[in-house]
C-alpha cells in the first residue's frame, strides 16, 4: 500500500546495494510482478514518486503525470474528457492507477502496451494527442534533470554503477517502480475477501451476489481480486464465477464493446476514439475498450473510456438495457444493437432494492485510506 512507501523511505548517507523496497501488503497477496532487469527498489520508487510531480517532464513546464491522476481522486481525473499539454481534448479518459502493477495489458485501447515501462513513454512522447510532448525535447529536459544536484544525486542512487544515471529509460523505470507500489487493497471488499465474514453490510453483501450472479453477469469481465480480465493472474479471490467465464488466449480478448454508442450500419464509435480496432484492424474490435479494474469506484467518476456517463445509477442504466441508447445528435444510436457488442451484455431487470444493494456493493471496494496515504508520499518527495 502507498503508506508503505513512507515507513520505506531510507536515511541519509549512499548505499552500497539498492535496498529492495520493503512491501507491506494484506495477508495472500503478493507483490505485483516486475521485470527482472527493473527490479523495486526503494531509491527507484522514491524517485519515480519526485518525477510523478515534476512538471520539467512537460514541454511547458507546466504539467506532470499527477496533472490527470490525482492521488485524492484514486489516480484518477474528474474531468471530462481529459485534456493534454495545449489544452486539447484527449480521445479518452485517463485511468486510475490504483493497484495498475498487477495489470497485464495498459490503456483503453491498445493491446500492444503490455509493460508500465512501456506505457510511461506513451504520455511522455505522444505527439497525437500530445499529453506532455517531450518527443523533441528528451535530450534537454534530461540534461535539465541531470544539472539538479539533489534529483540527480536520486538517480545515481537508484541506478548505481550506470555510467549515465539520468537517462529516459530511467525516469521511465523509476516512474514505473513508483507506480508498481500505488497498492490498493484495505476496503471493506479487501477485509471480505480476507475471511471477515462481517466486512460487507448486508445491503453490499446482496449486492455482492448480485453482482456475480449469472443474471447481471458482470463477474464475466470483472473477475479476481482487481476486478478485471486486463489481469492474467486472477489473484486470490474465491467469488463464485459466471459460467460464461472462459480463459484469456491473448491480450486483445480483454477489451470488450459494452454497447455504449451505435453509430452508422457498422456499430461504429465515434471517430477519436474508436476502440481496439484503431490498433488491430478488425471490423469486429469497433468499440471494444479494456475491461477497467473496478477499485475506489467513489472516487474515479466519471465513467467508461470517454467518461460520458457521470454516476454508479447511470452506469447500472446503460448495463440494464444492454447498452445505451442516445436518441438524438451526431451520436444518436442504439447501443443494445451494436453488432459488436459483447453478449454478454444482454441487459437484466432490478427488483426493487436491488439497484441500492448493487451500488453498495460498489461502493465497498473503496479504500478509504489510499487518498491521503498516496498523496502524503507526493507531498513528502516533490522536487
Amino acid at each position: 500500500m502507498a503508506a508503505a512507501l513512507l515507513a520505506a523511505l531510507p536515511g541519509c548517507g549512499e548505499e552500497a546495494e539498492p535496498r529492495a523496497y520493503d512491501w507491506v501488503l494484506p495477508p495472500g497477496l503478493e507483490p505485483p510482478p516486475m521485470p527482472e532487469r527493473n527490479p523495486t527498489t526503494v531509491a527507484k520508487v522514491e524517485l519515480g514518486a519526485s518525477l510523478f510531480t515534476d512538471t520539467r517532464l512537460s514541454a511547458d513546464g507546466r504539467y506532470a503525470c499527477v496533472s490527470c491522476h490525482d492521488p485524492l481522486l484514486a489516480f484518477s481525473d474528474p474531468n471530462t474528457p481529459s485534456v493534454g499539454i495545449y489544452g486539447e481534448a484527449l480521445p479518452r479518459q485517463a485511468p486510475s492507477l490504483a493497484n495498475v502493477g498487477y495489470l497485464d495489458v495498459y490503456t483503453w485501447a491498445n493491446p500492444r502496451l503490455t509493460s508500465l515501462e512501456g506505457q510511461a513513454l506513451v504520455p511522455l512522447l505522444a505527439k497525437r494527442p500530445a499529453e506532455l510532448d517531450l518527443a523533441d525535447r528528451v535530450d534537454s529536459v534530461v540534461d535539465a534533470l541531470a544539472a539538479d544536484g539533489r534529483l540527480a544525486d536520486r538517480f545515481r542512487r537508484a541506478f548505481p554503477g550506470d555510467a549515465e544515471p539520468v537517462t529516459l529509460t530511467h525516469v521511465t523505470d523509476a516512474l514505473s517502480a513508483y507506480q508498481r507500489t500505488l497498492v490498493s487493497a484495505g476496503s471493506a471488499y479487501d477485509r471480505y475477501l480476507a475471511g471477515e465474514e462481517t466486512a460487507l453490510s448486508a445491503s453490499a453483501e446482496r449486492g455482492r451476489e448480485l453482482f456475480f450472479s449469472e443474471r447481471l453477469g458482470c463477474g464475466g469481465c470483472h473477475r479476481g481480486r482487481w476486478l478485471t480480465d486486463a489481469a492474467d493472474a486472477l489473484g486470490s479471490s474465491d467469488e463464485p464465477q459466471t459460467s460464461s467465464v472462459e480463459p484469456r488466449a491473448s491480450s486483445e480478448d480483454a477489451f470488450h464493446n459494452t454497447g455504449l454508442y451505435n453509430l452508422g450500419t457498422e456499430g461504429s464509435y465515434p471517430n477519436r476514439s474508436p476502440g481496439l480496432v484503431e490498433f488491430s484492424g478488425k471490423p469486429e474490435d469497433r468499440g471494444k475498450f479494456r475491461t477497467p479494474p473496478l477499485r475506489n469506484l467513489t472516487l474515479t467518476a466519471p465513467f467508461m473510456h470517454d467518461g460520458s456517463v457521470a454516476t454508479l445509477d447511470e452506469v447500472i442504466d446503460h448495463y440494464a438495457a444492454g447498452g445505451r441508447t442516445i436518441a438524438a445528435g451526431p451520436l444518436a444510436g442504439v447501443g443494445a444493437d451494436n453488432p459488436n457488442k459483447d453478449p454478454r451484455v444482454r441487459g437484466f431487470r432490478l427488483a426493487d432494492g436491488e439497484r441500492g444493494d448493487v451500488i453498495a456493493f460498489l461502493e465497498s471496494l473503496t479504500d478509504p485510506d489510499f487518498p491521503a496515504s498516496s498523496a502524503a508520499v507526493l507531498a513528502s518527495e516533490a522536487p
